[in-house]
C-alpha cells in the first residue's frame, strides 16, 4: 500500500513539473546513494568547480515524499537528469544518465531470487522507456547489468563513474583521517576499512540482533576486546562502515576500543566528504558480497573477504557470478580467529595478480578523469 501512494505521489509531481518550462543549461542530479561512494555527489561537485555557467542541483535522499514543489520545478527545468539508481525524468526531451552505483556481485532485478515479477516487468519497461545513456566501464559490466535489468546494448558507453576519480584523490592526510577517526599519531598505521552489504535480506532475526548487540560481523566467535588486542599489536586500526540500515540499530556510534571505529554518516556530511574521497587513505578492504570490492581493486591493495553467512545469501539472493571463492581476489575468513590470523599475515602482496586480473575485466575504460569524459562527451562548455 505504501509503495502505491508513493507511486501516485511521484505521478502527481511529475505532472506538475511537467508544465515547467526547461533550461538549456539546468542540471539536477537525483543521489540515492548517499555519501558511500555517489556518482551523484561526486559529479555534483566537480561540476560546481568545472562548470559554473551551469545551475546544477543536487537532489537527496532520492526518491522522497517530502520534497518542496520548489525543488520539483527544478527537476522539471532540468535538461540533464542524472541518476544513481533507477532512471528518471518527467519529459521525453529531457536527457537521462543513468550512473547507478556499483559493478553488480549480487544479483537484481530479473535474476535475483528475492524480487517479484511485476516489480520486474515494472523496472524493464522503466529502464528501456527512460534511461537515455548509461555509463559503463567494461563488457563484463554491461553483460551483467543487462541481465538483471534487460538494459538494450545501444545505451551504454564505456564512460566511468565519477565515484572512481575520488579514490586517488584523498582530500585529507592520512595523519588527519587517524586523528579524527581515532584521536591517535601513529607512524606505522594501517587503517582498514569493514564494509558489508544488507544483511537486512537475509530475513534473519539472529542476525540483526547479534548486529544490535554490537558484534558487527555476527561472527559465533566474536569478542571484541581480543580484536582489538590483535589490531592494537599490529599498529592496525579498522574503521567500520555499516549498511545505513545497520547503522540505526546503534544507539552509540562512538567506540570504547582503540583501534576500532565507527565511521557513520554525519562525520561525512558535516565535512562534505564522500566517503570515495578517503577510502584512498585506507590500506586494506573487509567485505562480504559488497560491489565496493571491485572499486577497490583500482587501489591494488589487500581485500579480505567476510564468508560467514555465503550459503545462506547465494540462497536467499545469490551472486552473478561464482563460484566465490575463484571470483574472489583476496583470503576468505568464516570466524574472527581465521580473520584475526589473517590480519596478522597480511601483505600488500598478496592476490596482487588476481586484483590486476579482476581489475582488467571490470574496468576498460583508459584514463582516470571520468567525470571529464562524461561532460566531454555530453558536449558541456
Amino acid at each position: 500500500m505504501k509503495s502505491f501512494f508513493f507511486r501516485w505521489y511521484l505521478n502527481l509531481m511529475k505532472f506538475l513539473a511537467f508544465f515547467v518550462p526547461t533550461k538549456a543549461n539546468a542540471i539536477v542530479i537525483l543521489n540515492g546513494s548517499g555519501r558511500s561512494g555517489s556518482n551523484g555527489f561526486l559529479f555534483y561537485k566537480y561540476l560546481q568547480k568545472n562548470y559554473p555557467n551551469y545551475q546544477v542541483t543536487l537532489v537527496e535522499p532520492w526518491p522522497s515524499s517530502h520534497l518542496p514543489f520548489s525543488m520539483w520545478k527544478k527537476i522539471g527545468q532540468a535538461h540533464f537528469i542524472f541518476t544513481t539508481h533507477q532512471p528518471f525524468k518527467i519529459k521525453k526531451k529531457q536527457v537521462n544518465v543513468a550512473f547507478w552505483h556499483g559493478i553488480p556481485l549480487k544479483r537484481m532485478g530479473i535474476m535475483a531470487h528475492n524480487t517479484l515479477r511485476k516489480d520486474n516487468l515494472r523496472n524493464q519497461h522503466l529502464w528501456q522507456k527512460t534511461a537515455d545513456l548509461v555509463t559503463s566501464s567494461s563488457d563484463l559490466y554491461e553483460s551483467m547489468m543487462t541481465a538483471c535489468m534487460a538494459i538494450e546494448a545501444g545505451k551504454y558507453q564505456k564512460l566511468g563513474f565519477p565515484r572512481l576519480d575520488a579514490l586517488k584523490n584523498p582530500v585529507i592526510s592520512k595523519k588527519d583521517f587517524l586523528k579524527d577517526l581515532f584521536g591517535k599519531e601513529d607512524a606505522k598505521a594501517k587503517i582498514g576499512i569493514y564494509m558489508p552489504t544488507f544483511r537486512y535480506e537475509l530475513e534473519d532475526g539472529k542476525i540483526m540482533e547479534q548486529i544490535k548487540q554490537g558484534n558487527f560481523f555476527a561472527f559465533t566467535d566474536f569478542e571484541i576486546s581480543k580484536l582489538n588486542s590483535s589490531l592494537k599489536n599490529n599498529h592496525q586500526y579498522l574503521i567500520v562502515k555499516l549498511h545505513p540500515y545497520e547503522m540505526r540499530l546503534f544507539s552509540n556510534f562512538n567506540s570504547k576500543y582503540s583501534n576500532i571505529a565507527f565511521l557513520n554518516n554525519d562525520y561525512l556530511f558535516e565535512n562534505n566528504y564522500d566517503l570515495y574521497e578517503l577510502l584512498g587513505l585506507t590500506d586494506f578492504l573487509l567485505t562480504d558480497f559488497s560491489s565496493i570490492y571491485f572499486d577497490y581493486l583500482h587501489l591494488n591493495k589487500p581485500i579480505i573477504f567476510v564468508t560467514n553467512f555465503l550459503e545462506k545469501y547465494e540462497e536467499v539472493r545469490g551472486l552473478l557470478i561464482s563460484p566465490y571463492q575463484k571470483i574472489t581476489p583476496g583470503p576468505c575468513v568464516n570466524n574472527q580467529a581465521e580473520l584475526v590470523e589473517c590480519l596478522a599475515t597480511l601483505s600488500p602482496d598478496q592476490g596482487d595478480s588476481e586484483r590486476k586480473y579482476w581489475l582488467s575485466l571490470t574496468d576498460e575504460v583508459v584514463g582516470e578523469n571520468n567525470s571529464q569524459r562524461i561532460c566531454e562527451y555530453l558536449e558541456f562548455k
